[in-house]
C-alpha cells in the first residue's frame, strides 16, 4: 500500500484535496452542535454597535501582518514592502480556503513569481520567518501558562519547538549560505522581536471579541488563549482551520474560568474577523502591486523609451499598402483598384498576402495590378500582417499601411492616414472608425468594439477610440520593430507592443462601410479564446514558454 500511495501522485493529491472539505464539515457539525445561537447574536449585535472596537481590532490584526512584511524586507533585501505584504496576504487568504496550510506554499510561490526572487532565498527565508512565529508563540505559552497549555494540548506541544527550531536553524544557516543578508546573524533579535509583537497585536482581536461576548478578560488572557489556540492549529486540517480554532479557543477560556456559551460565541466572532479579513485583503493582492498574481493585467505607466529615432525619408523610398486577404475573389479587384498611385510625392507599392485561399483571390489581384504573396494554407490574420510588415521593411518603404481586402476600407484614405507619420508627428496611425464616419455597422458589432476598446483603452493607458481597425499605418522603423504574438489577429496586441516600446501613436478619423460579399471570420467566443491570452502574453513577455519565441515583423 506504501508503495502505490508513493508512486500515485494523483491519489495523493486526491485524497489533499478531499481533506478539506471532509474536515470542514465535521468542523461545522462540531461548531453547531455545542453553538448558543442567542448568545453569538448578542456577541455580534455589539461588535456592530461598536464600530471603533471593531476597527481597533481589524486594525491591530493588519498591523500584525504590516510588522511581518517588514522584517521580511529586513531578511531579503530587495523584496519591496508593497510585494512583502502582497505574497503574506495572498498566502492568508490562501490558508483560508485550502487545506493543511498550504497557503505557505502560495506564500513561496507568489514572490518568486512576482519579484523574481530566487526560489532559495524564498524559501529560506519564509521558513526562517514562519519558525520565529512558531517559536514566538510557544515562547509566550510557556511564559504566561505553561500549566494550562499542557491541560489542553498536552505535553506534545512542547515539543513543536524541536522542529520549529530546526526549521529556523535551518532558513538561517540557508540563508547566510546564499548571501541573501550579509547582517543576518544580527537580525536574529530583530525577526523574534517582531514575532512576538505580531501575536500581541494578533490577540487584540480575540480580546475585543471576549468583550462583545460578556467576558470579563484582561488583555493577558487574550495573548494566553490566542497563543494556545495557534499551537493547536499547527495540525489543523480544515481551511481556515475552522473547527480547531474554535475548539482550542473555547477549550482555553474555559480552562481560565469563564462560561462556555460566550467563549464559543467570542471564538467564531475573531475567528469571522480575521477570515474576512484574510479573503478580503487576500483577493486585493493577488492583483496588487503590479505584477499581480496573473501576471500585469495593464502596461506600465511610462514608455520604454523616452522619445523614437527618426529613420531619413527620401523621395523615392516608396509607401507600401498591403492587404491581407482570404478569398475575398468578389471584392479584392474593385479595392485595388481604388488604390492611390502616390502620396504626399511617394510612389505606392499594392501587396496582397494571399493567406491560403482556395478561390480566384490571387489572380483577382493580380490582374488588378497589385503584387501577390500566397501562403500555401491558412496561416490567420496575425501571420498575414506580420509578413506584410516584413516585406514592407525589405522594400525599403518610408511608410507601410495595411487595409482589410473586403472593402470596409476606404484605400483612397491612405494620405490621411500617413499623413502624421510623414509630418514626423507620429510612429503608428490607426485609423479610427468611431471617429470618423460609418455607413452601416451591424449593432452587435458595435457594441463589441466598443466594450473591447474600453479594455484596450484600461490596458494601454491611452485615450483609444478604437482598437479593432483593420487600418493602419507604420514608420519604417515601427515597422521593422512591430511584433505580433499569435496568428489569430494583431488588433489590441500590436498596439500595446508599440506602445510599451515608446512609439508615438496616434489616431485619424476614416470612413467604413460594412462588406457586401464574403464573410467575416470573428466569431465573439472563438476571438476572445484567442486574443485574451495573447494579450496577456504581451503584457508579460517574460513568463512566454522559452521555446516559443515571440514572433517579430522584421
Amino acid at each position: 500500500m506504501s508503495r502505490a500511495w508513493r508512486s500515485n501522485g494523483a491519489l495523493r493529491r486526491r485524497v489533499v484535496w478531499w481533506v478539506g472539505p471532509v474536515a470542514l464539515v465535521a468542523s461545522a457539525v462540531f461548531i453547531w452542535s455545542s453553538l448558543d445561537a442567542r448568545v453569538l447574536a448578542r456577541t455580534w449585535s455589539a461588535a456592530l454597535d461598536e464600530p471603533l472596537g471593531l476597527a481597533a481590532a481589524v486594525g491591530a490584526y493588519a498591523l500584525a501582518f504590516g510588522a511581518r512584511g517588514w522584517v521580511w524586507t529586513r531578511v531579503t533585501p530587495g523584496l519591496s514592502l508593497g510585494h512583502a505584504l502582497s505574497a503574506i496576504h495572498v498566502s492568508l487568504g490562501a490558508n483560508h480556503v485550502l487545506p493543511l496550510r498550504l497557503g505557505e506554499v502560495v506564500r513561496v510561490t507568489s514572490v518568486v513569481r512576482r519579484t523574481g526572487m530566487s526560489l532559495a532565498s524564498a524559501t529560506a527565508s519564509t521558513a526562517m520567518l514562519r519558525a520565529s512565529d512558531v517559536l514566538a508563540v510557544v515562547g509566550l505559552v510557556a511564559v504566561m501558562g505553561p500549566r494550562l497549555a499542557e491541560d489542553l494540548v498536552g505535553g506534545w506541544g512542547w515539543w513543536l519547538l524541536v522542529p520549529a527550531g530546526a526549521l529556523w536553524s535551518g532558513g538561517l544557516w540557508w540563508l547566510r549560505r546564499l548571501d541573501a543578508f550579509d547582517g543576518v546573524a544580527r537580525a536574529v533579535p530583530l525577526v523574534l522581536g517582531v514575532a512576538i509583537a505580531a501575536w500581541l497585536l494578533e490577540s487584540v482581536v480575540l480580546w475585543q471579541a471576549a468583550r462583545w461576548a460578556g467576558l470579563d478578560v484582561a488583555w493577558g488572557d487574550a495573548i494566553l488563549v490566542t497563543a494556545v489556540t495557534i499551537v493547536a492549529q499547527v495540525v489543523a486540517m480544515a481551511p481556515a482551520g475552522i473547527g480547531t480554532y474554535e475548539a482550542a479557543a473555547s477549550a482555553a477560556f474555559i480552562a481560565a474560568g469563564f462560561d462556555a456559551a460566550p467563549a464559543l460565541a467570542a471564538a467564531l466572532t475573531a475567528h469571522a474577523i480575521k477570515t474576512v479579513y484574510s479573503l478580503s485583503t487576500g483577493g486585493v493582492a493577488l492583483f496588487v502591486p503590479s505584477p499581480g498574481a496573473f501576471g500585469r493585467l495593464r502596461l506600465p505607466q511610462q514608455a520604454a523609451r523616452a522619445e523614437t529615432r527618426q529613420v531619413p525619408v527620401n523621395a523615392d523610398d516608396p509607401v507600401v499598402l498591403f492587404m491581407p486577404a482570404h478569398n475575398e475573389e468578389a471584392s479584392i479587384g474593385g479595392v485595388i483598384e481604388r488604390v492611390p498611385r502616390r502620396v504626399a510625392g511617394h510612389r505606392v507599392l499594392c501587396l496582397v498576402i494571399d493567406d491560403g485561399s482556395d478561390d480566384r483571390t490571387a489572380a483577382r489581384a493580380l490582374s488588378a495590378g497589385a503584387e501577390v504573396l500566397s501562403e500555401s494554407r491558412n496561416r490567420g490574420l496575425g501571420f498575414a500582417v506580420r509578413r506584410g510588415l516584413r516585406e514592407g521593411v525589405a522594400r525599403n518603404a518610408c511608410a507601410v499601411a495595411f487595409c482589410d481586402a473586403d472593402g470596409e476600407y476606404a484605400p483612397e484614405e491612405l494620405e490621411r492616414m500617413l499623413a502624421p507619420i510623414l509630418r514626423g508627428e507620429a510612429d503608428y496611425v490607426v485609423g479610427s472608425r468611431l471617429r470618423g464616419s460609418i455607413t452601416r455597422m451591424l449593432p452587435h458589432r458595435r457594441l463589441g468594439n466598443v466594450i473591447l476598446t474600453l479594455m484596450l483603452r484600461f490596458i494601454a493607458r491611452r485615450p483609444v477610440s478604437d482598437g479593432q481597425s483593420g487600418y493602419r499605418a507604420f514608420s519604417r522603423e515601427a515597422a521593422a520593430d512591430a511584433e505580433i504574438v499569435h496568428d489569430f489577429n494583431y488588433a489590441q496586441v500590436l498596439t500595446l507592443d508599440l506602445i510599451a516600446k515608446g512609439y508615438r501613436c496616434a489616431e485619424v478619423p476614416i470612413t467604413y462601410g460594412f462588406r457586401e460579399t464574403g464573410k467575416s471570420f470573428v466569431r465573439l467566443g472563438r476571438y476572445l479564446r484567442h486574443v485574451l491570452p495573447a494579450i496577456h502574453a504581451e503584457l508579460n513577455p517574460d513568463r512566454a514558454p522559452k521555446t516559443s519565441p515571440r514572433p517579430r515583423a522584421g
